[in-house]
């Protein structure tokens, strides 16, 4: 067998397997529940590959493969993980808090600040590391802060911390 059918079949398998989730470079810091989440995850991704690996040669090898990927990251994720105290701060903001901001119309928002695998955006959840993460953190009741965001700056003002949520 020549060896371009070689490097043809190395090709092959090496296409159908999955990219590696790309993990973050800032500090895991997660809420207790944030870590339960993951924790939650991982159980049900080694239930799902046991599943899998049960079907044998029938089973679905790609999903295999992209269990076998999330809970690489997944493990890992846990495993890196930095429970952060309960937020019960009224003064500044933390990661677990609840914040009240409004911005430059009035309008208010409430948002929660949590670890990068807890945030939800459309739940309010909101990645401390993220441009209005950052920008709330360490905030007080009255701080107008500056979120930077792709659309362009925005100055905010926190109007109330509510604690953990």
């Amino acid at each position: 067998m020549s060896r371009a059918f070689v490097n043809e079949d190395q090709a092959a398998a090496q296409a159908d397997q999955p990219v590696e989730r790309r993990v973050s470079d800032q500090p895991n810091y997660v809420t207790a529940s944030g870590l339960r989440q993951l924790q939650t995850r991982v159980a049900e991704l080694n239930a799902l590959r046991s599943e899998l690996q049960a079907q044998g040669e029938r089973g679905d090898k790609q999903r295999l493969a992209d269990t076998e990927r999330d809970l690489r990251y997944f493990n890992a994720r846990v495993q890196s993980a930095q429970v952060v105290p309960a937020a019960t701060s009224h003064s500044k903001v933390q990661i677990g808090s609840r914040v009240r901001f409004a911005d430059a119309h009035d309008q208010e928002q409430v948002v929660r600040l949590v670890g990068e695998d807890e945030a939800d955006a459309g739940q309010g959840l909101i990645n401390w590391g993220s441009p209005l993460g950052r920008a709330l953190l360490g905030a007080a009741p009255g701080d107008e802060v500056l979120w930077r965001r792709p659309l362009g700056e925005q100055v905010i003002e926190v109007v109330e911390i509510l604690g953990e949520g």
